[in-house]
Parts: structure tokens; sequence; C-alpha cells
């Protein structure tokens, strides 16, 4: 059991950088107990391993009486002056116990004891190593995967991604280099348990630091960060100092630092904007490259309502919302965006305006006013001059009778007259004299006469 004890030793201290001490102390503790099988309980009974060569001694302190009526507690005069010569009854002796095989089941016993303690040493030094590490970004291997969490072995211990950590566009493979952050170090029931992320705002945080110098030297500061794993982040970035430019600072030489951090998050879109505390300057940032048209601000509900045009709405709102979605958690406001409903409104007043002149004019209702209008009649002048009673009863679906009515009142109103038509004569007799001279001429055909008759 010596080499064994040994080996386990060595592969321990060097494997799982457990200290030698902290081992022995377990082991004896559990031969201690695996002892008490095979030795008896022998009064205050300890065990001794030598460090370096790996012996085992089991010591017992007795005392020494004149008979013996416990032997597990007790040890005869006679025996007692061989060990010590010169010690008297009613002293204490620690005598070595250790029997010459410490025997297979307190051996098989004293093993699983320790690995068990060993274990527990190990979580123990988990814990102290990475409760101060809560917030550090860590690199591992993927080990293995259950119930959708990810396991990665960080080294000398093993860190867990749950599944509510991952971020939904990866795809993990066994063997996978991983970068991720300490979210916490909880130590439960089941021992220390180090909790990964790479979702977590500050992961990208933390990237952020570990490529832009002037943020690891606080000459950048990251005001606030807004993301949405896998798809979309906006940072804001400030600097007192008036020559320093954060944006640029983080985008770096022709975009290299960003490119890493955007290469890391496998291709999720950064946002980096300057934070600004007026909320309309940092809210016209964070909705870009939106182009807004009017922003209003109600600072006790701590609301912000931004308008745009019509074809600037879905740049503003963005992807499934997250762009406003994002720009709201990014400046603390309640962000709504609308489209600016002004230069509808206006043109909608334009319209009204000209169908009720044409409506006054031309004597119909609105209704057909507006029909009219949006039609591209809009005015009494074009609706006079321009187009005939055919189109105005196309665009009307009313009779043709009724739409030159309608015009004729357009060409009135509009000083213009409406011209008379003669009213139909009714046809004169034609001269017998006319006929026959039209028939001379074949101008008009002679009525056909019966043979019959006229034979």
């Amino acid at each position: 059991m010596t080499n064994e004890l040994l080996a386990l030793f060595e592969y321990y201290e060097k494997e799982k950088g457990i200290k030698r001490d902290t081992m022995i102390d377990a082991l004896e503790t559990a031969l201690l107990s695996a002892s008490r099988k095979s030795i008896g309980p022998a009064r205050e009974m300890r065990i001794k391993i030598e460090p370096e060569k790996g012996d085992i001694r089991a010591f017992a302190t007795l005392v020494v009486r004149d008979r013996v009526t416990n032997p597990y507690e007790e040890i005869d005069i006679f025996t007692a002056r061989r060990i010590s010569p010169g010690i008297e009854v009613g002293s204490d002796l620690e005598v070595d116990i250790t029997p010459k095989n410490f025997g297979r089941i307190a051996a098989q016993t004293a093993k699983q004891t320790m690995m068990q303690r060993l274990r527990q040493a190990e979580k123990e030094m988990i814990y102290d190593e990475f409760k101060d590490r809560a917030g550090d970004i860590v690199s591992g291997t993927v080990r293995r995967f259950e119930r959708g969490d990810v396991y990665i072995d960080l080294g000398k211990f093993e860190g867990v991604m749950h599944q509510r950590e991952r971020v939904s566009t990866e795809e993990y493979n066994v063997g996978d280099r991983v970068r991720a952050y300490v979210v916490a170090v909880e130590n439960g029931a089941r021992g220390p348990e180090i909790i990964l992320s790479r979702s977590h705002p500050n992961f990208v945080r933390r990237l952020f630091e570990s490529e832009v110098s002037e943020i690891a030297d606080r000459t950048v500061e990251i005001r606030s960060l807004a993301r949405e794993a896998g798809y979309r982040t906006k940072v804001a970035v400030y600097s007192a100092d008036e020559k320093v430019d954060p944006v640029g600072a983080c985008v770096g030489l022709r975009g290299a630092r960003v490119k890493n951090i955007v290469r890391e998050l496998n291709n999720e879109k950064v946002d980096i904007i300057r934070w600004s505390d007026d909320i309309r300057l940092l809210v016209t940032e964070a909705l870009k490259p939106a182009e807004i048209k009017s922003i209003s601000v109600d600072e006790a509900k701590k609301s912000v309502l931004v308008k745009v045009d019509e074809e600037e709405l879905s740049k503003a709102i963005g992807r499934r919302g997250q762009n406003a979605r994002l720009t709201a958690r990014l400046t603390g406001w309640d962000v709504q965006v609308q489209r600016d409903e002004s230069a509808h409104e206006a043109f909608e007043a334009q319209v009204a305006g000209a169908a009720a002149a044409i409506a006054k004019g031309a004597g119909i209702d609105q209704e057909m006013a507006i029909m009219l209008v949006r039609s591209g009649l809009n005015s009494l002048e074009i609706l006079a001059n321009d187009v005939d009673e055919v189109d105005i009863a196309g665009i009307l679906e009313i009779p043709v009778e009724e739409a030159l009515e309608i015009r004729n009142r357009a060409v009135v109103a509009t000083g213009g007259s409406v011209p008379v038509e003669a009213p139909e004569a009714d046809e004169a007799p034609v001269p017998v004299e006319a006929l026959a001279a039209d028939e001379a001429t074949g101008a008009v055909e002679a009525p056909e006469v019966d043979e019959e008759s006229a034979g």
C-alpha cells in the first residue's frame, strides 16, 4: 500500500494541485475511522503517516494498570516497562498498535474514505481559487453536454454553462476551445460550481477591456451596455479627456479592435455610440442609422417619443424591434418610436381644402369632391377645362348626363359660359322638283315600281 499511497500523493499533487499535507491529513482521518474495525476502539488512537516514505503507523494512549480489565484502554505494568522502563502504574503510555497487516478491509475502507475527503478538499480548493474570479473571462475546452448544459474543462477545474447562459445562435462541439465569462462561483450542497456564460452583457464589457487599452486604463469609460446575445449589442462610451475620441479608440485602426471582438462574438453586430447626458442626443445616436424627425421627452415618466418618416420607421425599430428595445435598455428610458404623421396630416388638409372648394363650386357633396381630388382633379379649373364628362362619370361612377351637369357648374363657377345647343328642327318636306333633279343626277334613288302593275 506504501507504493500506492506515494503514487496517489504525486498524482493529486501534480494533476490536481492539492498539497501533500492536505492529503495526509485526509488520509490519517480516514485511516483512523477504518482502524476501529481492524484494531478496535483503542483509547486516544491516532494515525501517523510518513510523508516521504508513505509508512503508516497506528498509536494509542493506554493507562498502565497492575491488572488489565479493558485491553482497548489499559496496558499491564510489565508490558509497559518493556516499552518505557521506570513507568509507574496509573501513567499514560503511547503504544504502537499497528498490526502486521493493516487489513484488506481497513485499507479498502481507508482508500474510499480518503478519495471522498480528497474530492471535498479539491472542491474547497476550487472555491478558494475561483471565488474572487467572478467577473473574469476564462478559456477552456468543451468536455461534455448534460440536458442542454455545456461542461467546460478549465484545466484543473470544470465549469458549467447552463442553457440559459448559452448563445442561441452558437453551436458547440466536444473539443471546441471557447472563452466564457465567470458569472459566479456557488458553494452549494454538492460543492462549489463555476457558472460560466457567453450571453452575459458583461462578457462583451470584459472583451472591450481586454482589446481596448484606453478602457483598461480608464481613459475611456463604458457608461452603458445593452445586449441581445447572438444578434446585436449597443455600447455607450465616454471620455473625460477632450483629446480622446472614445468611439475611435474602441473601433481601432481600420476597425481592428472591434473586429476582434465581433469575431469572438461570432459576428454579432456591435454598435459603439458616444455617451451624452442629454437624453435627446443619446437617443439620436443610439437609433442610428435611422434619421429622426422629432423627439419629445417626458422627464417625469422618463419616456421618450421618437417620430420618424415612413421610410425610416423600419430602421428605427430594427429587426423584431431590437434597435428600439436595446436603445431603451441602454438609456434606461422608455423609448417609443412612431411614424411622423405631420406631412400626412398636412396633405390630408390640402385634400380636404381642395375638395371643399370643388364641392361648393360644382354643387356636389364632400365625399364626391374628395374622390375627384384624389384622382388628380384638385381644382375647379381642371374640372372645367381639362376633362370631359365621360372622365368625370368614370371617376364618380355616375351617368354621363349627371357628370355633364357637374362639369357645366364648374365652368360657370370659374367664370366661363356653357355653350347652348340649337334645338333640333323637324325635317321639312322635300319638293318634287328637287327629287326629280336628284334623280337626274343620281343623288336620290327612285322608288322601286312593281313590274306587273306597270305592265
